[in-house]
């Protein structure tokens, strides 16, 4: 495809109209909560690593403040919002999204722009199970204020209320999310209020816009200046759900939500923490639920609940789509997708990712307890995610927007390095749970490198006892089999080749259909494909046909509904006269496979593990033959 498909001048546009302001209300339901809970324990984490139990200077909130105003503005504002948001594909965003313009752009595939994308993928899942847990428990640790006898059931509470969220995933986000929008605004209307009513407890605050007050404090504090950027760094988690979600509401209207409105509630809200604990330092226990009176903790503590609920729903919906790419794009086994929704394609559940996601969100919260010992582990998921993303962005700019390497490199450098910087100083709190999503990104690589080496292996092994298929029709025409009613469609990944199902009926059945469609499916780069390059159809000879169906990678595979767009082109396709042959593997592991034995057991269990391919590509089980096979690896 050629560079000039996408460019930073020709984004997807959304018409300044009635529905432009509706997308403006859904994202700030819907983008920005993750975000938009930050409050609730950023400013919180970073005094208390600034002050170690200690007196809380003058000094150290206005710097901590300086930081957080200059990470939201660098990190999310420039970054993502006036950048990343620009580097759409046809439309969508996230990851794997960028990943593949990126490849695209270049005009073959990357090995560097996989691993990249593996890792922010990996790393994203990693945000999807931390997410739920730290806001859920952050919200719910406003009890302890409210009354302190409460305290023992924080946790069992936040349990509760997560393995609720979770069990409602079935149903599908509809429901909720018609909810999302008008609490979500509620949600940044009380942050900004209450911002509103702490600034004149000490207006010299105000300072803190000063860029100069976040360098003094990272110089005069050396290595601890470093830990307490990390603190701050999770002020901005959240950030990478602007681009993930682009594809949802588009550029302009996430644009016009975050300039307008979520932005200056934010800076409120963190400004206002900043004057309460200059002017009654005992707040820094917990500022954010210090800053209302004692009348209205508990309604409160109700909104951020909702709101830290919100957030997590939509981390969860992402976590589901990236998975679905991820399959798409062949990176990880089939999964079975459910469509909650008959009017919108993204609203998917995947019961597996659904499980194992309630799993480690779970044990997360066993394992920590407490939203301030779940911030360690916060950012290095969200700051890993940002260095990849930033890094593929070089790629999109210099070869796809087409500026000067150079160019390119003085725009992305320096948002790469404070991305780094950042990455450095989550890396720093490893020991104190940290490496929690560094385990679980390095499971996942490990996961999507199996199964790629491991389908490598198999297709070249299976290639080897393969037979042309214009050496079989050739054969055929000499002597040709019995032949019966009907068409018979054989699903193969290289149309090259006969696939197996079909050389197993000859074998077995000795007969052959009247007609016989050779049909691949293929996964193109971009995220939609226009329904005139669906089917690609080559009749090679009298009785068989080659057939190429291509999806986007956001797309469901319906291979009945696509062949019937082949009628346009000369085939009467007849889902009740049609038979669809699919081949299954039964796979045994073998010394010489080119893996480990360790792998090799792994990649066997995956393929297990699969959803069945008539499933996933939604053929009707009455129509289909599966003809079974043993292949060693």
């Amino acid at each position: 495809m050629a560079a000039s498909d996408t460019s930073a001048d020709t984004p997807q546009e959304v018409p300044v109209t009635t529905g432009f302001w509706a997308l403006t209300l859904g994202s700030i339901g819907v983008v920005f909560g993750d975000i938009g809970t930050s409050p609730l324990y950023a400013f919180r984490e970073a005094v208390h690593n600034a002050t170690h139990g200690g007196p809380v200077s003058r000094e150290i909130v206005l710097g901590v403040l300086s930081l957080i105003l200059w990470s939201l503005i660098v990190v999310v504002t420039i970054k993502y919002v006036l950048l990343l948001l620009r580097a759409d594909n046809n439309g969508e965003g996230g990851t794997l999204s960028l990943m593949a313009l990126g490849q695209r752009a270049l005009g073959r595939r990357s090995w560097v722009l996989l691993a990249l994308g593996v890792i922010g993928g990996a790393m994203f899942l990693g945000d999807a199970m931390i997410t739920p847990a730290i806001s859920v428990l952050s919200a719910v640790e406003g009890l302890k204020i409210a009354a302190p006898a409460l305290e023992h059931y924080v946790v069992p509470l936040a349990i509760v209320i997560l393995v609720c969220l979770f069990a409602l995933q079935s149903r599908g986000t509809a429901m909720v999310a018609s909810a999302f929008g008008p609490v979500m605004i509620i949600w940044f209307l009380t942050l900004g209020v209450m911002g509103l009513m702490h600034i004149s407890d000490d207006p010299g605050i105000v300072h803190a816009i000063n860029p100069i007050f976040a360098v003094q404090f990272l110089l005069t504090h050396g290595m601890i200046g470093l830990v307490i950027l990390g603190a701050v760094f999770l002020a901005v988690t959240g950030g990478e759900a602007l681009y993930a979600d682009l594809g949802h509401f588009g550029r302009k209207p996430i644009q016009a939500a975050w300039f307008y409105f979520v932005l200056p509630c934010l800076l409120l809200n963190y400004f206002g923490q900043g004057a309460l604990v200059l002017a009654h330092p005992e707040a820094i226990e917990n500022p954010f639920y210090r800053m209302v009176p004692e009348s209205v903790l508990v309604p409160l503590i109700c909104l951020a609940t909702a709101a830290t609920v919100i957030a997590s729903q939509a981390v969860i919906t992402g976590a589901f789509s990236l998975v679905r790419q991820a399959i798409q794009l062949g990176l990880l086994p089939r999964f079975e997708v459910r469509y909650t929704s008959e009017t919108h394609a993204g609203q998917i559940y995947l019961p597996r990712v659904n499980v194992m996601l309630l799993i480690g969100v779970l044990l997360l919260v066993g394992l920590f307890r407490s939203s301030s010992n779940l911030a360690s582990a916060y950012g290095i998921a969200v700051s890993t995610t940002m260095v990849c993303d930033g890094l593929m962005c070089f790629v999109v700019i210099w070869k796809l927007w087409n500026w000067r390497a150079a160019t390119a490199a003085a725009l992305i450098v320096p948002l790469v390095i404070v991305d780094l910087t950042f990455l450095t100083a989550n890396l720093l709190k490893l020991l104190q749970g940290a490496w929690v999503p560094v385990l679980f990104g390095i499971l996942m690589a490990g996961l999507v490198w199996t199964w790629r080496r491991g389908t490598v292996i198999l297709i070249n092994k299976t290639r080897r006892t393969e037979v042309p298929l214009a050496d079989l029709i050739k054969s055929l025409e000499k002597r040709p089999p019995h032949i019966v009613k009907g068409t018979a469609v054989f699903l193969t990944s290289d149309p090259a080749y006969v696939p197996t199902a079909l050389l197993h009926n000859l074998k077995h059945n000795k007969v052959l259909h009247e007609h016989n469609v050779i049909l691949t499916i293929h996964t193109a780069e971009t995220p939609r494909v226009d329904v005139a390059d669906r089917v690609r159809m080559e009749k090679i000879s009298d009785k068989f046909s080659t057939v190429r169906l291509t999806f986007g990678f956001m797309e469901s595979p319906n291979v009945p509904k696509a062949l019937a767009i082949a009628r346009k082109l000369g085939w009467q396709f007849d889902i009740m006269s049609t038979s669809f042959f699919v081949s299954r593997r039964s796979l045994k592991p073998s010394a010489q496979s080119g893996m480990p034995l360790w792998q090799d057991h792994l990649f066997i269990a995956m393929s297990r593990s699969a959803n069945d391919a008539t499933d996933y590509f939604q053929i009707p089980t009455g129509r289909v033959v599966e003809v079974g096979t043993q292949v060693t690896i």
